[in-house]
């Protein structure tokens, strides 16, 4: 009884300290803050972009990575060359360059299908977004980008850039959008900046002296936004630009005739198909060093890489006469050797005007599937990366009657894409 008697007395004693001490000390108490989740619903989705002929509309096809199944389907404009995904993953925003117009659409959901006109002879052939609010679409014909607002759909601003726009890529952070003007129909190539703040245009940005600005193709940006990247194919060098200043802090050689770049974040590499050269080479990009490796490859159109930083995927195409067939070299991410190839198909080459929509190709976020939209074939290879074959081949809406056939044909995927 003494003992209970005791502990009581003792308790009371520590409540009464414990609430004397309340008011002269503040304890912080902290509560865990839960940052915005991703969208995980389109990392486990693809979606194909294919064209119908130069008088009929294209479409789009959304592949489910985990089903192996396409699940819609939407009808876009006419001869669509380039797409790209909102950063929220809501939204594809796709270049239809026959009838200047921009397609907007929900990856899973076919309908409905939001058009948004440009002006005539725009010939829009690319898109760029990091971002949620904007979105930018290069304009081949007018040698302008259009800023597009994401939450009205309407054209907010139409910028001259210079000649002939084919590529952009906006900054990571949302700050700048880089385009490439190949210079195309009488205007100078060049490579400028449009501030994303108030889409005003920087001063082009001046060449090297060894690597002049001759006919850039592709844009890529690093992921820490500091850096920005230029592959030109007449000059045969990637530049490097420091972000900040807009000045070119190092080149790198690849070969004239190189005409494609892929970034790759998790290794910080660029890799560079060279289907002149028979070359895929690789810079590292944590450094303005832009030490190269190279694998030998032939006739490399496309490339793209694992998102768990093992492998690479080469999509290639031999045209012998008037039959192209195509496939995938499988490269080793440490020292770029030769892992398998993957057949896909023999068929005649009807795709060939403009080599990287003959095979695009892009990898799931989940690094368990590749997919190469194959032009020629008219469908869209599936690659098991587990043990690195050909798991399907899913094909392309049914195009528009070609007679005397009684039979549709299939349309021809000219882009894909992959969730983030």
């Amino acid at each position: 009884m003494r003992l209970v008697r005791v502990a009581a007395a003792a308790l009371i004693v520590a409540l009464i300290s414990l609430w004397s001490a309340c008011g002269e000390y503040y304890r912080p108490v902290a509560y865990p803050l839960t940052p915005t989740q991703p969208n995980p619903s389109f990392t486990h989705q693809a979606v194909v972009i294919t064209t119908n002929g130069t008088t009929n509309p294209g479409a789009s096809t959304t592949i489910d990575v985990s089903g192996d199944t396409a699940i819609s389907e939407a009808t876009v404009g006419i001869m669509p060359v380039h797409a790209a995904l909102l950063s929220s993953i809501t939204r594809v925003f796709v270049a239809n360059i026959l009838d200047d117009t921009v397609s907007v659409f929900s990856p899973s959901t076919p309908t409905p299908v939001i058009t948004i006109s440009l002006p005539a002879g725009s010939a829009p052939d690319f898109v760029a977004s990091t971002e949620t609010a904007t979105v930018y679409v290069a304009n081949s014909g007018n040698s302008t980008v259009a800023a597009i607002s994401t939450s009205s759909n309407v054209i907010t601003n139409t910028i001259t850039v210079g000649g002939s726009p084919v590529s952009m890529s906006e900054t990571p952070d949302g700050q700048k959008v880089y385009v490439a003007n190949a210079g195309v129909g009488g205007g100078a190539a060049s490579v400028v900046s449009i501030n994303t703040t108030d889409d005003s245009v920087n001063p082009p940005i001046v060449a090297s002296t060894t690597a002049p600005w001759t006919s850039p193709v592709w844009v890529a940006s690093r992921s820490d936004s500091q850096r920005a990247y230029v592959l030109d194919k007449g000059s045969g060098f990637v530049s490097a630009i420091d972000t900040f200043v807009d000045v070119v802090k190092a080149t790198a050689s690849v070969g004239v005739g190189a005409d494609y770049m892929f970034y790759d974040p998790t290794l910080d590499r660029l890799y560079v198909t060279n289907p002149a050269t028979n070359i895929v080479t690789v810079l590292d990009a944590s450094t303005d060093a832009l030490t190269p490796m190279t694998a030998s490859v032939a006739n490399p159109i496309t490339v793209t890489a694992l998102l768990d930083g093992t492998r690479a995927y080469v999509a290639t195409a031999a045209v012998s006469g008037t039959t192209v067939s195509s496939s995938v070299t499988v490269l080793n991410s440490n020292d770029l050797s030769v892992k398998t190839v993957i057949p896909l198909t023999a068929l005649p080459a009807i795709c060939t005007t403009k080599a990287p929509s003959e095979l695009s190709i892009a990898s799931a976020a989940d690094s368990s599937r590749v997919y190469v939209a194959n032009c020629d074939a008219g469908n869209t290879a599936v690659i098991q990366t587990s043990n690195d074959t050909l798991l399907l081949t899913l094909p392309a809406p049914l195009g528009a009657f070609s007679p005397p056939s009684t039979t549709p044909p299939s349309q021809k995927p000219v882009f894909v894409l992959a969730g983030p």
